[in-house]
């Protein structure tokens, strides 16, 4: 997805031979983007790189429908399942090839953006494109093998990404709500995939979540990039802190507020309201998170920081798990 930076590392010593002489960007030496070094292998490497795996983290809920369905003991819904949130990571990845090509000048201007290999010049952008019409087209294909409602959610994914990378993200709020959108995309679709329904108060909490995923995202692109953020993304120019301050704070709310009343009214989970004994797990999470942004200075990129903070990452192996416990025990 275009909504979160990669802070892969450099490029390893196979292809320092071929850059030439380093620039200075934010501290970082950098490969000049006319060019296109390394060898066959460091090019494959950061076309791997560029389909940005840690990112893959997201499509995690594709598989919210088959947990909260109670269906996890079903063998053949479950690898359907698996097949559905390996699909979005396809279908992501090809998207995030085609925003790096679209942005390879701009992300040079960004000192963790700029390592990446297509702005780097480490992948020839033909060769980016060529990969994510293969992947796209590829796993377009088996997502309508798999159940042909799951294809066409498969296929409004890819289409609102198109729209994003063309247009939505030049807009101001349509932005963020176009990155969210994406987000109850593939909460459908993993409901869709096994054929099962999901309650709508988690794709409310899937939409306010991812808001306020990428509302610190923003946040932290104003903070980082200071005076130089709108040469980075356009539509920052149309962002201030006291403005996504704003929206943080309502969205926050909304989330912790939605997310207790889900635990509540939701028909899927069992009528003894266990659910509830969850709550403290996301109240914490997003404390935490809260507590990144604006104390650490991190969260420009949710995934990392949930890979990076183990606190924030204990929560969510907790949360997980005591989620699991409350509907399938409870």
């Amino acid at each position: 997805m275009t909504d979160t930076p990669s802070a892969s590392p450099t490029p390893g010593t196979a292809d320092k031979p071929k850059r030439t002489p380093p620039s200075r960007h934010g501290g970082e030496a950098l490969v000049n983007p006319a060019r296109v070094g390394g060898t066959s292998g460091t090019v494959i490497w950061g076309l791997v790189r560029s389909l940005r795996p840690r990112q893959w983290l997201k499509n995690g809920v594709v598989l919210a429908g088959i947990v909260f369905a109670r269906e996890l003991g079903d063998p053949e819904r479950v690898a359907r399942a698996v097949i559905a949130a390996a699909v979005f990571c396809l279908l992501s990845g090809a998207v995030y090839l085609v925003n790096d090509v679209l942005d390879r000048e701009k992300d040079q201007h960004h000192p963790v953006k700029s390592r990446r290999p297509i702005a780097a010049g480490i992948v020839p952008p033909a060769l980016a494109l060529t990969a994510a019409l293969v992947i796209a087209i590829g796993a377009l294909s088996a997502s309508t093998m798999l159940a042909p409602a799951f294809g066409a959610t498969a296929m409004a994914y890819l289409i609102l990404q198109a729209l994003y990378v063309a247009l939505m993200k030049h807009i101001v709020i349509l932005d963020v709500l176009a990155v969210a959108s994406g987000f109850v995309l593939r909460a459908a679709a993993g409901a869709l995939a096994i054929d099962v329904p999901i309650s709508p108060w988690l794709y409310v909490v899937t939409l306010l979540l991812a808001l306020f995923l990428v509302l610190g995202k923003r946040r932290q692109e104003l903070v980082l990039l200071t005076s130089d953020a709108a040469n980075h993304r356009d539509v920052l120019r149309n962002y201030s802190l006291p403005f996504v301050d704003q929206l943080l704070s309502i969205v926050t709310t909304a989330l912790l507020v939605s997310y207790m009343l889900y635990t509540f009214f939701s028909e899927n989970l069992p009528r003894s309201h266990a659910m509830m004994l969850t709550i403290p797990f996301p109240l914490y999470g997003i404390f935490r998170y809260l507590y990144l942004i604006h104390v650490r200075g991190d969260g420009g990129a949710p995934e990392e920081v949930l890979l990076r903070d183990r606190p924030l990452a204990w929560c969510c192996v907790a949360w997980v798990a005591a989620s699991v416990a409350v509907v399938y025990l409870g």
